[in-house]
C-alpha cells in the first residue's frame, strides 16, 4: 500500500493562489470585462440576458472554452479515473460517448440556436412552449432540467471537496469551502465569469494532464509495466479482451445514453444559446473533439494509480493520491487547483442554466429580475449540496448518470420536436411522465445505479436505465399520438358542386 505524503505548505499555498485568483477574476468580471471590449459595438440585451446568457455575444474562441468547460468537469478528472481504477476498460465508455455527441451538435444545435434567437428564447422550455403551445409541457421540461442538474452540480462539489481533503483538511470544512466559493463565483460574475475564466481552467488541466501522462509512466517504468500491474488488480476478463462479456452491453448503452443526454442539460444548452451565431456552434462541433483526446489521457490516470501502489477505499481520491505520491508538493497543489477550478467553472454554468429555467419558465412573471435569478441559482446550489449529503452513490460518476436518466426524458419534445413530424403536446406529456416515473423507479430499485438488469434466468443483461426510460417515453408518445389522431373528428370533403350552395 502506498501512503501518499502530506502536501505541505507549498502545495497548499499554490492551491490557494490559483483557486482564489480565479474566483477574484470571476467575481470582478464587471470591472475588467469592458477593457476587453473597448471600441467594439455590443448588442443591446436585457440585464437578465446579460447575467444568464452573456448577452448572446460569445464568439468561437470563448464558446469553445465555455462549452468545453461545461462538458469536461470534475466528472472527467475525478469520476472517470475513479471508475477506471475500480473496473478497468469499462470506465472508458466516456470516450465513445463524446465522439458520438459531436455530429449530434453539428446537426441539431445550430437549428435550435436559430429558433431560440429568432424567438428570443433563453431555455429549452422556452423553445418547447413556443413550438407546442403547452404550458404543462413547458413546466415538464423545466422541472426535468432542474432535477437533472442537481446531482451534476453535486458531482462538482464532490470534486472540490476531494482536493480540499487531499490537502489535509477534513470534516465539514472542505464541503463548506466548496459551496461558499461556488456561490460567490456565480452570484457576482454571472455567465461572464465562467466564460472568461474557462481558459484558465483548461490551460491548467492541460498542463496537469500532460505532465501526468509523461512523467508518471516514466516514474513507474513505462506504459507496458503500468498496464501489466493494473491488469493484476482489475476484475479478470477473457484473454485479449478489455471488457468482460457482461460489460459489453452496459458499456455501449451508457455511451449512447450519455451522448443523447449531454446537450439536453440546462448548462450545455446555455453555452450553446450564448453563442453569437449558428456558424460558431458548427465550428465548435468540429474542434471540440480535441477535448476527447485529453479525456482519454485523463482516464488512464486510474490505471496509473494501480501501478503507483495507490490503495484507497474512496475511488474519488485516486487522482489526488496519485499526484501526491508522484509530484513535488508545489506541483500537486497546482494540479489540485486545476481540478477544483475544473469543477467551479462548469458548476457555475449549471447553476445559471437552472436559474434561467426557474425565472423564465416556472416564475414567469420575474424573468427579467437579475436579483431573482441570483437567488434561484443559490437555491439550486443548496439543492446540490443536499444531493451530496443524502445521495449515497457508490461512484461519483453515478451522480452524473442519474441526472442523465432524468434529462433524457426531454429528448422527444426538444429534439424530435424539431422534426417536421408534429406530435401533440398531450402525447409528449404522457410520454415524459411515464418515462420519468419509470426511470426514477428503476434507479431507486437498483440502489441509485444507472443500470437495470433485464431478462430472465441466465439470459440477463444490464442496460442503461436512461435508455430504457427513453424507449418507454418514445413508445408511449407515439402510441398516444396515433390514438389521438384516430380519435380526432375527420373533415368530410364537400363536393365541388355543393360548395356554392
Amino acid at each position: 500500500m502506498n501512503t501518499a505524503p502530506a502536501p505541505g505548505m507549498a502545495g497548499i499555498g499554490v492551491f490557494i493562489f490559483f483557486f482564489l485568483a480565479t474566483i477574484i477574476l470571476g467575481t470582478t468580471v464587471r470591472l475588467w470585462r469592458p477593457l476587453l471590449s473597448r471600441g467594439r459595438a455590443r448588442p443591446a440585451t436585457g440585464e437578465n440576458d446579460e447575467w444568464g446568457l452573456g448577452g448572446r455575444e460569445f464568439g468561437a474562441w470563448i464558446t469553445w472554452f465555455l462549452v468545453g468547460g461545461d462538458f469536461y468537469t470534475a466528472y472527467t478528472v475525478i469520476a472517470v479515473p475513479a471508475l477506471v481504477y475500480s473496473t478497468g476498460a469499462y470506465g472508458f465508455f466516456a470516450l465513445p460517448y463524446t465522439i458520438i455527441v459531436y455530429p449530434f451538435i453539428f446537426a441539431v444545435m445550430p437549428r435550435l440556436w436559430t429558433i431560440a434567437r429568432n424567438g428570443g428564447h433563453s431555455t429549452a422550455a422556452d423553445v418547447v412552449r413556443a413550438r407546442f403551445g403547452s404550458r404543462t409541457l413547458e413546466l415538464a421540461i423545466a422541472v426535468s432540467g432542474l432535477v437533472a442538474v442537481l446531482p451534476y452540480i453535486a458531482l462538482q462539489l464532490i470534486g472540490i471537496r476531494t482536493v480540499i481533503e487531499a490537502l489535509g483538511f477534513s470534516g465539514t470544512l472542505p464541503l463548506v469551502f466548496a459551496f461558499v466559493s461556488l456561490a460567490a463565483y456565480t452570484w457576482l460574475g454571472g455567465l461572464h465569469a465562467p466564460a472568461l475564466t474557462a481558459f484558465i481552467k483548461d490551460v491548467m488541466i492541460y498542463i496537469a494532464v500532460l505532465a501526468a501522462v509523461t512523467i508518471v509512466p516514466i516514474y513507474l517504468g513505462g506504459y507496458g509495466h503500468m498496464f501489466s500491474v493494473a491488469a493484476r488488480h482489475l476484475p479478470p476478463t477473457a484473454a485479449g479482451q478489455p471488457l468482460s462479456s457482461s460489460q459489453v452491453i452496459p458499456y455501449a448503452s451508457l455511451a449512447l445514453s450519455s451522448a443523447f443526454a449531454a446537450f439536453l442539460y440546462p448548462h450545455t444548452l446555455t453555452g450553446i444559446l450564448a453563442a453569437k451565431s449558428a456558424d460558431t456552434i458548427r465550428q465548435n462541433a468540429v474542434f471540440l473533439p480535441i477535448y476527447t483526446i485529453v479525456l482519454g489521457l485523463i482516464a488512464m490516470l486510474g490505471l496509473m494509480a494501480h501501478a503507483a501502489g495507490i490503495v484507497t477505499s474512496s475511488p474519488s481520491q485516486v487522482v489526488p493520491q496519485l499526484f501526491l505520491a508522484i509530484f513535488p508538493s508545489w506541483f500537486a497543489g497546482f494540479c489540485f487547483a486545476a481540478i477544483a477550478i475544473g469543477a467551479l467553472v462548469p458548476a457555475s454554468v449549471m447553476a445559471i442554466g437552472a436559474a434561467n429555467l426557474i425565472m423564465h419558465n416556472i416564475l414567469t412573471g420575474h424573468k427579467n429580475s437579475v436579483a431573482g435569478a441570483r437567488i434561484a441559482g443559490f437555491g439550486i446550489k443548496v439543492g446540490a449540496l443536499l444531493c451530496v449529503l443524502f445521495l449515497n452513490a457508490k461512484f461519483a460518476i453515478d451522480l452524473q448518470l442519474l441526472g442523465g436518466v432524468i434529462i433524457l426524458q426531454t429528448f422527444p419534445a426538444l429534439v424530435l420536436g424539431l422534426l417536421p413530424l408534429r406530435m401533440p403536446a398531450p402525447a409528449l406529456i404522457a410520454g415524459w411522465a411515464i418515462g420519468s416515473v419509470s426511470g426514477l423507479s428503476l434507479c431507486w430499485i437498483d440502489g441509485l445505479k444507472p443500470l437495470h438488469t433485464i431478462g430472465a434466468g441466465t439470459m440477463t443483461v444490464a442496460v442503461s436505465t436512461g435508455l430504457l426510460a427513453l424507449a418507454i417515453n418514445i413508445a408511449v408518445t407515439m402510441a398516444c399520438s396515433v390514438a389521438m389522431r384516430a380519435a380526432a373528428p375527420r373533415q368530410v370533403a364537400v363536393p365541388a358542386e355543393q360548395q356554392g350552395e
